[in-house]
């Protein structure tokens, strides 16, 4: 009994150990991101279309690397060119051919699949494959297509960072603290109800702090809006978790100390993105998505 009880309480000891590592690796990658983020955006500009291609290019070669075991040039080719390109032509406002541009570089990969005789040519391989595409050109379009309205950009994107910044932060602490019932556990074993309702509650506020403070846009209907992102922001979350499920991964990449890869940092950020940028084009069309967003 002594010897089990030491060995429980050494593993305890090791997760508690490794716990503190992961936070504290958190923090630091951080305190690095997060001033680098609000001064590109801040900038704008050709430097931030320059990083958003950076961080899309890489989320396209952690999803490649991820669902077909590999990373080669070959197959990567397309994705890169069309993003290269649907970069080119959202920074000379041509938004519209953007998205089809990668449309066709996700439909090209695909096919490239496809026809390769040295990998599945089913269906499913290449409709992944194509997908990484869509993927890697929502992390590009979306932040891009906010920030080219020059009189909401910076307030868009600024209130996007707050909410899912926050939703991530509360989730993390608030599950961490008070632990309970777990959220999906068979796409995330660590995710709890708790922490949702945390982040959930750390987004909305942030929201509204920052969207009054930046734009002035009225609590209710920021609150609104961040209660919105919050949700698609954490479901964002679990649809990676769940593509990681799906190929046996635990981590898209290890670029970042205790996240992972760019994937893995952009999850929520990027379809909560997504659905930002569809609100404002219904709202206001392509040429103004960030004044769609936040004017009412």
């Amino acid at each position: 009994m002594t010897n089990g009880n030491q060995h429980d309480a050494n593993a305890g000891g090791t997760v508690a150990i490794g716990a503190a590592r992961n936070f504290w690796q958190r923090v630091a990658s951080a305190a690095v991101l997060v001033p680098a983020a609000l001064a590109c955006t801040y900038i704008g500009g050709w430097l931030f279309l320059v990083v958003c291609v950076i961080a899309a290019a890489a989320i396209l070669w952690e999803w490649t690397s991820l669902v077909l075991r590999s990373a080669d040039a070959k197959i990567l080719a397309p994705g890169l060119i069309a993003l290269l390109a649907a970069a080119g032509l959202a920074g000379t406002s041509e938004p519209g051919a953007a998205v089809a541009v990668i449309a066709v570089g996700a439909v090209l990969a695909g096919g490239f699949i496809a026809a390769s005789p040295s990998r599945d040519p089913g269906p499913t391989t290449a409709a992944w494959a194509g997908g990484g595409v869509v993927y890697a050109g929502v992390a590009l379009l979306s932040p891009v297509l906010l920030r080219n309205d020059v009189t909401f950009g910076l307030s868009a994107l600024l209130f996007l960072f707050a909410i899912v910044w926050a939703t991530d932060i509360l989730a993390y602490l608030v599950g961490r603290a008070v632990g309970g019932p777990l959220l999906w556990p068979r796409l995330s074993p660590n995710k709890t109800w708790s922490g949702a309702f945390g982040g959930l509650f750390g987004g909305v506020a942030a929201g509204i702090l920052v969207a009054y403070a930046s734009a002035g846009i009225k609590p209710a209907v920021a609150g609104i809006l961040a209660l919105v992102l919050s949700i698609v922001a954490q479901s964002g979350d679990l649809f990676e978790s769940a593509v990681k499920r799906r190929f046996g991964a635990k981590d898209a990449g290890h670029l970042i100390p205790g996240h992972g890869g760019v994937m893995d940092r952009l999850d929520g950020f990027l379809v909560a993105a997504l659905v930002a940028v569809l609100i404002g084009v219904l709202r206001q069309g392509m040429a103004a998505p960030a004044r769609g967003l936040l004017v009412w």
